[in-house]
């Protein structure tokens, strides 16, 4: 019987499409392009091997195109009939998926890995920041990412795929000394693995080791073909990292060549979240604003994200509007978010309203109204959604609130509980530490 990489059994006789299946598997896994072309390959080989039409699916999905991710998902149940049961397990799990019903999706998910933890493309689904777990909106779900995956890591070893995501859920965590080696060896393994690099990039910034990530990211990013997933999410790490060592205009090449570039092939509101906050921080920073930029953001979000609904994109589409000091189009935004939360549709739950309007209170120079705001949410900004080095961008508000506002002990109090390792936040004012008390 043929089996993929990690030894489960495929219904299919045929080796090329095996092999054709197990290389598009490869590339969603490591956030490569070409994904979709390999599971055509697989289809040809093998027109009743139902698998390829689900992985092709999540290629469509991950691209944006959406019809043509319902279309290969109703193809690959019509060929389900003589799937094994962890194939239709699989299936069932991406089909709750492809329907937005994330909270099914996971539970499908977890039952799935139970009997099934190798299934890699399965677990891919929750084993990092962006997905089922990381997104969830729910208290806890930084630790509740490392204690799904820790159970699962011995039936992995050293696999290249899952230790670079076991790596990041623990360098979110502050467990940096565990979370290095794991990281390390799986691009030591295979470096073609773009998220393997995203791990590496975060973990540069949790330890503060920004001049590492300037150095790796150069390194790397020249591996990466344009139209993966993540080259715009790369690129702003890198941009990210610049900002931090006082290179505005590197940073800014990298905001126009990459990450808002009009060709942007990563997820919709990656180009959004990456755009908008690397504005706003940069303004932080004590750099003039471009309202140009800010214009064409909003542009971009009023067309390709109309409504709420998914927490990471609409803080950032929120922070565009603020920046924009467009309270009329806020207002809207965080009453259609209030009204999914009464509805119980939204996990997250108050946390997006309160932070949206405190970037709002900080646009229009009420200091006092942002921190009052901020401070009450903060022990929530997990449920945001995102990667602690997004919702820093929330700190660095309430840092240049304090500092605008003249209330140095509070600032210094925000510093001191700043959990260690981060590079120094880039806000105006702290160039040489905070300033001292009048």
């Amino acid at each position: 019987m043929l089996t993929d990489r990690y030894g489960l059994p495929l219904s299919t006789t045929v080796a090329a499409a095996r092999d054709a299946y197990v290389e598009g598997v490869d590339l969603l896994l490591t956030v490569y392009p070409g994904g979709a072309a390999a599971f055509d390959r697989a289809i040809a080989a093998d027109p009743g091997f139902a698998l390829p039409h689900v992985g092709k699916a999540r290629a469509f999905q991950l691209a944006g195109k959406l019809a043509a991710m319902r279309e290969s998902l109703a193809t690959a149940l019509s060929l389900s009939e003589g799937a094994s049961p962890r194939e239709l397990s699989h299936i069932d799990v991406f089909r709750h998926l492809f329907a937005g019903q994330a909270v099914a999706a996971l539970a499908a998910l977890r039952a799935h890995v139970e009997t099934w933890p190798r299934d890699s493309l399965v677990l891919g689904l929750a084993a990092n920041q962006g997905g089922l777990i990381g997104m969830s909106g729910l208290p806890g779900r930084e630790q509740g990412l490392v204690d799904f995956l820790e159970p699962l890591a011995p039936h992995y070893g050293e696999d290249w795929w899952f230790e670079a995501h076991y790596g990041m859920a623990l360098s979110e965590i502050g467990r940096h000394d565990t979370a290095r080696p794991k990281i390390e060896r799986s691009l030591s393994q295979f470096r073609r693995n773009a998220y393997g690099a995203h791990a590496f990039a975060h973990l540069c910034y949790e330890t503060g080791e920004r001049d590492s990530g300037i150095a790796f990211m150069r390194d790397w990013l020249p591996l990466y073909d344009r139209a993966g997933g993540l080259f715009g999410h790369l690129n702003w790490h890198l941009g990210l990292f610049e900002l931090h060592a006082g290179n505005l205009d590197a940073g800014l090449r990298l905001y126009n060549d990459a990450f808002c570039s009009d060709d942007h092939r990563g997820a919709v509101h990656q180009k959004l979240s990456d755009s908008s906050s690397f504005l706003w921080r940069s303004e932080l920073a004590g750099h003039p604003r471009d309202p140009a930029r800010w214009a064409k953001l909003i542009d971009y979000a009023r067309e390709k994200i109309p409504r709420p609904g998914f927490s990471l994109a609409d803080w950032h589409v929120a922070l565009a509007f603020a920046a924009a000091g467009d309270d009329a189009a806020l207002d809207g935004w965080i009453a259609g978010i209030e009204e999914l939360v009464k509805a119980g549709r939204y996990p997250s739950g108050a946390t997006i309203p309160a932070v949206a309007r405190a970037f709002a209170a900080f646009q229009r120079g009420d200091d006092a109204a942002t921190i009052d705001l901020i401070v009450p949410m903060l022990p929530d900004r997990e449920r945001m959604g995102g990667s602690r080095a997004q919702v820093d961008l929330v700190e660095a508000t309430l840092l240049r609130a304090y500092l605008n506002a003249g209330r140095v002990a509070e600032a210094r109090h925000l510093l001191s509980e700043r959990r260690p390792g981060p590079a120094i936040l880039p806000v105006a004012g702290l160039e040489h530490g905070v300033p001292a008390q009048n």
